[in-house]
């Protein structure tokens, strides 16, 4: 049977209300809490404030009304175990030869993947508790998955407390709306901060599963839309209970909250089975992308550019678009860290850079170019299998065909210039070829599952 952990807390990570967290200094209560939200497979265009036709997003619009909406942001991977992977160590999911998702040992070995996410790399979560911040993730995990005999504990990532799914010692899939109010109940625990909280809520992947009273509100829609409009509503009132608990502690002003996700919305399925397990399925994921090009599994602005918006009251400018600036997810660990003071591991580099500049409303160009890696497959945008962004311009290509964006005038990627700059496209080949050089052609064997062949792989 299935091992339980509702609520694991380490006994060294409390706090005794009113006393300081051991490593702290007098100053310590300036530090700033952070709330990271990520949902799953959400469109560009699943929120009232992007133009959503129907569903009303209001507490996601609120951080928008409250903060900075960042409309040229992406993320590492198409897909979630890398692109999370990306969001907590700084890192290029490459550099861990994490590819895909994580799924059977068997499968995970055939994409040349490792079993998880190596706890012993440098993490955002254990960078923060060094720094006294007491920490928990709450919801989705999938930086392993519950299939995986072996898998380190969520603990060994820098988890003072935890309730997740997608893990071996998690809970069931079916039961993540828990997952909300634990994260409401860590934020009451640790009032007196700092904190650091991940939330990483299960909508909208599937399996579809909804509340009764979402069910009710979107009921006279359609079959499909009245699933996916709930899904997409519950996940909001999640956001909304993290932002209740804030006010009524007082802690708005001394929290800084993102909200972002993993990669685009999901591929309409037209299975005539609609069951997914004891959930719902693909057939009823009618994300949509805002006009942009690809969903989850697309390499194009549809699958890897998604939502960020950030709020930290009286630093982030309030009820901005940002449509300048880009950030990728791999900016987002030093970003943060630079912004709550809290310093990076001897020798650590990250991949990304600090935007903390761009979040407090000052027009700073980045400085490094971004790549990205596909090797699963999808339908219909799926093609790409590598693309490299320097500056405005945007290459994504296969071996057979390349496409060339200047994403300043054309970000919904219609217009492709490749037969009229040459020389731009070989100059980001030759960059995407010296990137990809300087990453890791096999995984490594401490993170392979006890089960994998052979046997004696074992994890130091």
């Amino acid at each position: 049977m299935k091992r339980r952990k509702f609520l694991q807390t380490v006994a060294a990570g409390a706090i005794v209300s009113g006393m300081p967290r051991p490593g702290l200094s007098d100053g310590a209560a300036a530090k700033p809490n952070i709330v990271l939200i990520y949902a799953d497979d959400w469109g560009y265009g699943d929120l009232s404030c992007h133009g959503h036709p129907v569903v009303k997003t209001p507490h996601i619009d609120r951080l928008a009304r409250e903060g900075t909406d960042f409309s040229l942001f992406t993320v590492n991977n198409p897909v979630c175990s890398p692109s999370r992977t990306a969001l907590i160590t700084g890192k290029y999911p490459a550099r861990f030869c994490i590819h895909q998702h994580f799924a059977w040992v068997e499968q995970n070995e055939k994409r040349g993947m490792p079993d998880w996410l190596d706890p012993q790399t440098d993490l955002m979560p254990r960078m923060f508790q060094d720094a006294g911040y007491a920490t928990g993730h709450f919801g989705k995990w999938h930086l392993s998955n519950d299939m995986i005999p072996g898998s380190p504990e969520v603990s060994e990532y820098g988890y003072d407390e935890w309730l997740v799914f997608n893990h071996p010692t998690g809970i069931e899939e079916k039961d993540h709306h828990k997952t909300g109010e634990a994260a409401v109940e860590f934020i009451r625990k640790h009032k007196d901060g700092p904190f650091f909280l991940n939330l990483w809520l299960h909508e909208t992947h599937t399996a579809h599963f909804i509340t009764k009273d979402a069910e009710a509100e979107f009921s006279h829609l359609g079959e499909r839309e009245s699933v996916y409009y709930a899904v997409l509503r519950d996940g909001d009132n999640k956001v909304g209970a993290v932002l209740d608990v804030l006010d009524e502690l007082g802690l708005a002003k001394d929290t800084l909250v993102v909200f972002s996700t993993d990669n685009g919305p999901e591929d309409t399925g037209n299975e005539s089975k609609k069951q997914l397990g004891e959930g719902l399925g693909t057939y009823y994921s009618v994300g949509i992308t805002a006009g942009r090009k690809g969903q989850k599994r697309s390499l194009f602005n549809g699958g890897i550019g998604t939502p960020l918006i950030v709020r930290w009251p009286g630093k982030v400018p309030a009820g901005k678009v940002n449509n300048k600036n880009y950030i990728t997810a791999i900016d987002l660990l030093p970003t943060l860290c630079e912004g709550a003071g809290v310093p990076l591991p001897e020798g650590y580099e990250s991949d990304g850079e600090s935007r903390l500049g761009v979040l407090l409303g000052k027009d700073v160009k980045r400085t490094k170019p971004i790549f990205w890696e596909w090797r699963g497959g999808g339908q219909p945008h799926a093609w790409p299998k590598r693309a490299v962004q320097s500056g405005e311009w945007k290459l994504v290509a296969n071996d057979d065909k390349s496409e060339l964006y200047r994403l300043a005038d054309d970000e919904l990627e219609q217009k492709n210039l490749a037969a009229q700059h040459p020389e731009v496209v070989s100059e980001l080949e030759a960059l995407w070829k010296a990137w990809q050089s300087s990453m890791p052609t096999e995984p490594d064997p401490k993170c392979f599952s006890e089960s994998r062949k052979p046997a004696s792989n074992e994890r130091s």
